[in-house]
């Protein structure tokens, strides 16, 4: 596997660095022939990744950080860089912001031209297309489930998983073991634990009147009762 072939400080100048990529899963022949390509191409520094698509670009996010002013980062191809459409916005708008250029060798684009800025325009609005068809196509989803009634809506709260919440509290499980056995924040399970505490839980959620507990529930509720209206009780004789 080949690593950073150049190592090297910009020292002001205007550089071209490239990117490789491939799978775990690629021949290393393929991988080879894009450092060929990219130091054909006279780039000055080469990053790399062997990670498969949707892993983690260690190398190509550092060389997105080095990249400056009148830079340009060298690809082969299109799909050794992007994710998606989207991902490419982002990494060219990135770019953009910086100053510097992408160019993809396959598509003899160079978006420091005008036929690469026009390229990447239309890529942007393919980007912008896609995402409202997929918005299109989530609310239609939902309609159609709404109308077989298959509609769940949105996935239950730390409020619908209450009894839970406490059930497992009663058997002597933390709130961190709570928090990853329901898969909610461990912040939400002690607000449950605080408020059963305080009796605002009994008033708030009648769900609970079936509670283990509950005697303790409600003799705390009619307490926190109690004390709120001797508080705010008028004084009598004056």
């Amino acid at each position: 596997m080949y690593h950073n072939i150049y190592s090297i400080e910009k020292m002001g100048l205007i550089m071209k660095f490239g990117y490789a990529r491939t799978s775990t899963l690629d021949q290393q022949a393929d991988f080879e022939a894009q450092v060929r390509e990219l130091r054909d191409a006279s780039c000055e520094q080469v990053f790399t990744d062997q990670v498969s698509f949707k892993g983690e670009r260690a190398k190509l996010n550092a060389a997105l950080d080095v990249i400056g002013d009148g830079d340009t980062l060298v690809v082969t191809k299109l799909d050794r860089l992007a994710r998606s459409t989207a991902h490419l916005v982002q990494i060219t708008d990135g770019l953009e912001a910086k100053g510097a250029c992408l160019q993809i060798l396959n598509l003899d684009v160079d978006t420091g031209t005008p036929k690469g800025k026009l390229m990447l325009t239309m890529l942007g609005a393919i980007a912008q297309f896609e995402r409202e068809i997929n918005l299109e196509r989530q609310r239609e989803g939902i309609a159609k489930a709404k109308g077989e009634g298959k509609y769940k809506g949105r996935k239950p709260t730390a409020r619908a998983k209450t009894k839970d919440v406490l059930r497992l509290k009663d058997n002597g499980i933390g709130a961190t073991e709570i928090s990853r056995t329901l898969g909610i924040g461990r912040a939400s399970v002690y607000r449950i634990i605080n408020e059963r505490k305080s009796g605002r839980l009994y008033k708030r959620i009648p769900l609970l009147k079936n509670h283990p507990r509950q005697k303790e529930i409600d003799a705390r509720a009619n307490s926190i009762n109690n004390r709120y209206r001797f508080r705010h009780a008028p004084l009598r004789g004056f």
